[in-house]
């Protein structure tokens, strides 16, 4: 897995990224209460706003991470976001992105690096 410096994190299966934020960013959000989802076809670049999610605390924006088109959303999130705070690095997904350059991804730190940046 690879992590941004605004708690996203990315994680490679096969062909696709998928994107959602770390455990720390959600703890530090409080309790989730709505999460808005990119349209499935959605063309994107590095550092669009490509998601909303709102807590108790503050709304935040989901940047993309890379360039590419949006080839799954988890539905799951708009009916129980909730589940952010449960199982943020699991279940808890926003987003799955065909990176049109994957060596965008070395741009991004690992999990010493990340946990370094929030100590």
């Amino acid at each position: 897995m690879k992590f941004t410096e605004e708690h996203e994190w990315l994680r490679e299966e096969g062909d696709v990224i998928v994107v959602g934020i770390t455990a720390h960013a959600a703890e530090q959000l409080g309790d989730i209460v709505f999460v808005e989802l990119p349209e499935v076809g959605t063309e994107v670049t590095k550092d669009d706003e490509v998601c909303v999610i709102e807590s108790v605390k503050a709304a935040s924006d989901i940047l993309a991470p890379l360039d590419g088109e949006i080839t799954e959303v988890n539905e799951a999130l708009v009916d129980e976001p909730g589940k952010i705070n449960e199982d943020a690095i699991g279940d808890a997904w926003f987003f799955k992105v065909k990176a049109a350059d994957k060596s965008q991804m070395d741009d991004y730190m690992d999990e010493a690096a990340y946990n370094a940046f929030i100590g």
